[in-house]
């Protein structure tokens, strides 16, 4: 049985291999560009994130996910035409290679941002419900005739407007 080259839609006829050492350089020179404009835009999520203006952060998700899928694309396509990058100067994959390594620890390290972010949203949601549900809970007679807080009365839900 004789492997075929992955493709990325099913009804599409499978990527043909690369047969020259121009075509390698060229796809590695896409990895790479891609790569870069990845970093550029990862990087400034982070920086948005970490400034709290989460808005503008969230504003980049639709071009983050379009390089994500190229990115995805381009690997399999590495992959897929290992024979021909072997034969490329050791330096130029090597050069990718530290390039994907660097560009795993910016993600590492968005992903760290993203999820304190995350975090700190979550607990101020949750401080604001637990305060108006302590807000409007009604007061009513409890034993001895004394006012107390009702214990059903807590909040039932907020909305958050997300788009002001």
């Amino acid at each position: 049985m004789t492997a075929q080259p992955r493709t990325t839609d099913a009804t599409s006829a499978p990527a043909p291999l690369i047969g020259t050492l121009g075509g390698a350089e060229d796809l590695l020179g896409k990895v790479t560009e891609t790569v870069n404009k990845l970093t550029t835009l990862v990087e400034e999520e982070t920086r948005l994130v970490r400034l709290g203006a989460l808005f503008a952060a969230s504003d980049l998700q639709p071009e983050k996910s379009r390089l994500a899928a190229d990115y995805v694309k381009l690997r399999f396509k590495v992959r897929e035409n290992a024979v021909a990058i072997s034969h490329l100067p050791p330096e130029l994959v090597q050069a990718l290679s530290a390039k994907h390594e660097a560009f795993a620890a910016l993600l590492k390290s968005n992903m760290s941002v993203l999820a304190t972010a995350r975090e700190v949203a979550e607990g101020i949601v949750k401080n604001v419900a637990i305060a108006v549900g302590r807000s409007a809970a009604p007061n009513v007679y409890g034993s001895g005739m004394r006012i107390e807080k009702s214990p059903q009365a807590a909040a039932r839900g907020i909305s958050v407007d997300r788009r002001l």
